[in-house]
């Protein structure tokens, strides 16, 4: 294992530590809290055998983990095909900076290649500087839209 530590498919067994991860991105993000029982919600989705959701965790070199980045299969209309969507990529504050946060790019990068998707998206705060910079270094382009979420 080299210096950053490892990036691996969440497992089961990591549920509980997943949820505790979203719950603190959640609050990072100034998100209002998620309803309890989210380990026992997310696994029948994230463990199913036809799942079309994927989640990558990265491990301090301890074994830690210590973030997650969640990717699912979207299709873009305009394109008419497929590709990765990135829904959330989080690292524990203390775990930033060591290069977990490129790793799990790099992972998220692989994932899509062996999909036979020919790209990724995602999106971050407007107010994540720090976020912006990271994946500005990667190459990314950004494109200023607003996201809406209407309940129904």
């Amino acid at each position: 294992m080299d210096h950053t530590g490892i990036v691996r498919p969440a497992r089961p067994e990591d549920l509980p530590r997943l949820a505790e991860l979203i719950h603190e991105h959640v609050a990072y993000e100034k998100s209002a809290a998620r309803p309890a029982g989210l380990a026992d919600r997310l696994g029948p989705r994230l463990f199913a055998e036809d799942a079309r959701l994927w989640v990558l965790l990265a491990e301090t070199p301890g074994g830690t983990v210590a973030g997650y980045a969640a990717c699912s299969e979207e299709f873009a209309f305009w394109d008419a095909r497929h590709y990765l969507h990135m829904d959330c990529l989080y690292l524990a504050e203390e775990a930033r900076g060591h290069g977990l946060g490129a790793a799990l790019m790099t992972a998220v990068a692989g994932l899509a290649r062996e999909l036979g998707l020919e790209h990724v998206e995602w999106q971050t705060p407007d107010w994540n500087e720090g976020a912006i910079r990271f994946y500005d270094r990667l190459g990314a382009t950004g494109r200023p839209k607003r996201r809406y979420a209407w309940p129904v």
